[in-house]
């Protein structure tokens, strides 16, 4: 499967360094750069559909996190991988609360950018391992799912079982990409980073077989 990345850093040395990852990462691939934060749009519509962005908050036109939250308003099914210099716990988890599905420092290795790459493009979400903590562990279930929307439940109902998102794209009558899509919104609204944690979750409001009879 072949790939389109837009890679969207002011540092012409960054989006080189980046264009490498990718490649080791994804193997062929379609990377298209921008330099500013007005470059991106144009580049997302062109007749091939963008798989993820791979963008830099400090960039020229940015705004911080305001481009961030405008670019998930006008492209949502598109995940962000917002990789920054920045890498303090509140611009992480501000990243994150806003839109992005995966934090990167820009100081991380190759091997982990990559394995940040493949794991959003998965649907899940990507932060640093220090901060691979659960915040919300005395949140109930209920609690947990209780912003779902009718679709969103019924791939969270998918992933318990196990099932790949090709296989809740097929029940569902949807294309993979938007069981992507809800994957990384069911995970931020949840709380959690991965699809285990999810299902974790997910099990713990399944209800168990009622004893048979007793004739």
């Amino acid at each position: 499967m072949s790939y389109r990345v837009l890679v969207a850093d002011d540092h012409p040395l960054m989006r080189t360094a980046l264009r490498q990852t990718i490649a080791q990462a994804l193997g062929e691939a379609e990377v298209a750069e921008a330099a500013r934060f007005e470059q991106i749009a144009p580049l997302l519509e062109g007749p091939e559909p963008t798989d993820i962005i791979i963008l830099d908050l400090h960039m020229p036109g940015m705004s911080g996190f305001i481009g961030l939250m405008m670019l998930r308003a006008d492209h949502p099914a598109i995940p962000v991988l917002v990789v920054s210099a920045s890498e303090d716990h509140a611009t992480i988890r501000r990243a994150i609360d806003c839109g992005a599905s995966g934090f990167v420092p820009k100081s991380a290795p190759n091997t982990e950018i990559g394995e940040a790459i493949r794991a959003v493009l998965d649907g899940e979400i990507w932060m640093p391992t220090v901060e691979e903590v659960d915040d919300s562990t005395d949140a109930d279930p209920e609690q947990r799912i209780a912003g779902l929307t009718p679709k969103e439940l019924r791939v969270l109902a998918g992933i318990a079982e196990g099932k790949l998102n090709k296989q809740i794209a097929y029940e569902m009558a949807i294309s993979e990409k938007t069981v992507k899509a809800h994957v990384t919104t069911i995970l931020r609204k949840m709380g959690v980073l991965t699809r285990t944690q999810a299902a974790v979750i997910a099990s713990q409001l399944a209800l168990t077989a009622p004893p048979p009879p007793v004739e």
